[in-house]
């Protein structure tokens, strides 16, 4: 007999999926991945990458349908993802750098959704 998994877990379970979905739409876009689930006091941040000069401090969101991708972000989690990212820049960044916050939303059957630059100091 199969046994159900718990609801956290399988959560985590599609967390670490979309992750890896994002990461490779990342790469193929000419980004390098250079820290995954990257852990502050502030929160954590799932992807960081860089292109270039430009770090990308990115909040992953998946939904079960497209429709839900637009309410998976809401301005609390990018104010911890810009917490996180302000500790981390000092051990990721090199002279020259600049940073940004980017979102990606996956949904089955929709590309990936790549939201660049999203936070503004709220």
């Amino acid at each position: 007999m199969k046994r159900a998994i718990p609801a956290r877990l399988a959560a985590e379970k599609r967390g670490r999926q979309a992750e890896r979905i994002a990461g490779w739409w990342l790469r193929l876009k000419g980004w390098q991945i250079v820290g995954r689930r990257m852990r502050t006091a502030a929160g954590e941040v799932d992807l960081v990458a860089r292109k270039g000069v430009m770090l990308a401090f990115v909040e992953v969101k998946a939904r079960a349908n497209g429709a839900d991708l637009d309410l998976a972000i809401d301005e609390r989690r990018l104010a911890r993802v810009a917490a996180a990212a302000e500790i981390l820049w000092h051990s990721l960044a090199k002279p020259g750098d600049d940073m940004r916050i980017d979102v990606i939303l996956l949904a089955p059957g929709h590309r990936p959704r790549h939201l660049a630059n999203v936070w503004h100091g709220g």
